[in-house]
């Protein structure tokens, strides 16, 4: 097992097809606070494996990564009983535990999110950021060249009504943000040193 939504089988890779689970250093929100939702999906996925054979069929070409592409059964085994999940992408998606991908799946696993959902099971018991989203907006974190020399990328903006609002990389509002140094702006190492200094993070996002 990589992460939550790759394989490795025999030392082959295997992106499961249709599914996008949220990155390893993916966080999300829910009633206690931040957690790491990317590394509960992978936590998931391996205690299926580990107690599994998985037999796996490849969905056309490669992707970009050259990992093939496979939806995959998984016979478990417990105490001489053996039970299958028919299609692991769609159970992790039933669990709340991914997304149905649907630039990929087109819709494949479309009722099993919304079961999820309905249930509030797993990402959807709070708040979160679909993992392709949350990918870009690390690149264009990046790939930003105005930040300062320290290293330090947390946004702190000063809005029109006067609030403090930081902006950490990973949520939507952090590449639209603008850093007026003049105007009392500034940037933070940590969100701890932010909400120190008496900056909050926007309302509905998601913080680091």
């Amino acid at each position: 097992m990589i992460d939550g939504d790759t394989i490795e089988i025999a030392g082959e890779t295997i992106r499961l097809w249709g599914i996008d689970a949220p990155e390893a250093g993916q966080p999300c929100r829910r009633a206690g606070g931040l957690y790491p939702c990317g590394q509960d999906a992978a936590a998931a996925l391996e205690g299926w494996l580990s107690l599994s054979t998985v037999y796996c069929a490849p969905q056309g070409r490669p992707d970009r990564y050259g990992r093939t592409v496979a939806r995959c059964t998984a016979q478990i085994s417990v105490d001489h009983l053996t039970s299958t999940i028919p299609d692991l992408g769609a159970e992790l998606v039933r669990r709340g535990h991914a997304m149905d991908y649907h630039r990929f799946s087109g819709g494949a696993f479309a009722a099993e999110q919304s079961e999820a959902r309905q249930a509030r099971r797993g990402i959807w018991a709070g708040e979160f950021t679909p993992p392709w989203e949350w990918r870009e907006l690390r690149r264009e974190a990046s790939n930003d060249e105005s930040a300062p020399a320290s290293g330090c990328r947390i946004k702190g903006n000063i809005n029109r009504d006067g609030e403090r609002i930081y902006h950490s990389p990973g949520m939507r509002s952090w590449a639209g943000a603008r850093i007026d140094e003049s105007a009392g702006e500034r940037w933070f190492c940590s969100e701890e040193e932010a909400r120190s200094a008496g900056w909050r993070a926007p309302r509905g996002q998601i913080a680091e």
